[in-house]
């Protein structure tokens, strides 16, 4: 059964006249006469009493005509539903990022995005870089963006922002203003995100992990932010992360360089992009 056929059988039951819904469907009468026999044929049943020249309803094709309008309305709402998602009309975009870009960097663009296309339902999967890589190559995120760096072959990399990881410490620290060295640093005492995130990558790319005394590993940069304002310990954060504190001076830089590091626009090379996701890059 084709929903061509389904059509005219629509036609001719609410005119109970071949030429009217030919005319109607833009179709010869020989046209519309044929789908409708095929149509009882193929389920052997009289849909239409054919009585001269006029045509009428059987009791089968009576009950069948609410059964076959229903499955026409649905098609149309389909055919709406992919129109409206083909047009940016309607849809869903699923976003995995880690906790520094979702918490400072992402929300005034995700804002941007919502006003030019307000009715695509956004969605965040959060967690560290390693959680949201995982993410889009599960498929419960279409796209994502992260702060640290992965490696897996079918993922799709791009940076499309920088940032700076700062090591800080609380006002009166005796580090606080200036200049260390690695082995003063591995002296002090530490609290860092939990291992998997960008954030504590930036800074074990630059020291030897194993060397740190790591009193605490938080698993978010709030936790880690306020273990350091509340203690005499150290971090490496994001300066998204510490502007405020920083302008205030209730932390202070420690005078360490550590490498800038890119966010990175994470997608799966073998899924397809849907038009919200290419439009959302085009932001970017």
């Amino acid at each position: 059964m084709t929903l061509e056929q389904l059509r005219i059988f629509v036609a001719v039951a609410e005119r109970e006249h071949l030429t009217q819904a030919a005319e109607a469907l833009h179709l010869t009468p020989s046209a519309v006469s044929s789908a409708i026999r095929v149509l009882e044929e193929r389920y052997g049943i009289a849909l239409f009493h054919r009585t001269g020249r006029r045509i009428e309803l059987t009791e089968a094709g009576l009950a069948f005509l609410p059964e076959a309008k229903a499955t026409l309305a649905r098609a149309t709402s389909a055919d709406l539903f992919l129109t409206e998602i083909g047009g940016l009309k309607r849809g869903t975009l699923a976003i995995a990022a880690s906790q520094t870009v979702v918490g400072y960097w992402l929300p005034p663009l995700l804002l941007r995005f919502h006003e030019a296309y307000p009715a695509i339902d956004i969605r965040i999967v959060g967690g560290n870089t390693e959680q949201a890589a995982e993410a889009v190559l599960e498929g419960r995120a279409e796209l994502g963006i992260i702060e640290g760096e992965v490696d897996h072959p079918a993922l799709s990399q791009r940076i499309v922002a920088r940032d700076r990881v700062l090591v800080v410490a609380p006002a009166g620290h005796a580090f606080a203003g200036r200049p260390v060295t690695p082995d003063e640093l591995t002296q002090a005492r530490w609290v860092l995100r939990e291992p998997g995130s960008g954030t504590r990558s930036a800074l074990t790319s630059a020291l030897d992990e194993t060397a740190l005394d790591i009193a605490l590993s938080l698993p978010s940069n709030e936790a880690v932010r306020s273990a350091v304002l509340a203690g005499n310990a150290l971090t490496a954060v994001s300066e998204y992360v510490v502007r405020d504190d920083l302008a205030t001076g209730r932390l202070a830089p420690v005078a360490f360089d550590l490498p800038e590091r890119a966010f990175r626009l994470l997608r799966h090379k073998e899924r397809y992009r849907s038009k919200a996701a290419l439009a959302f890059e085009k932001l970017l």
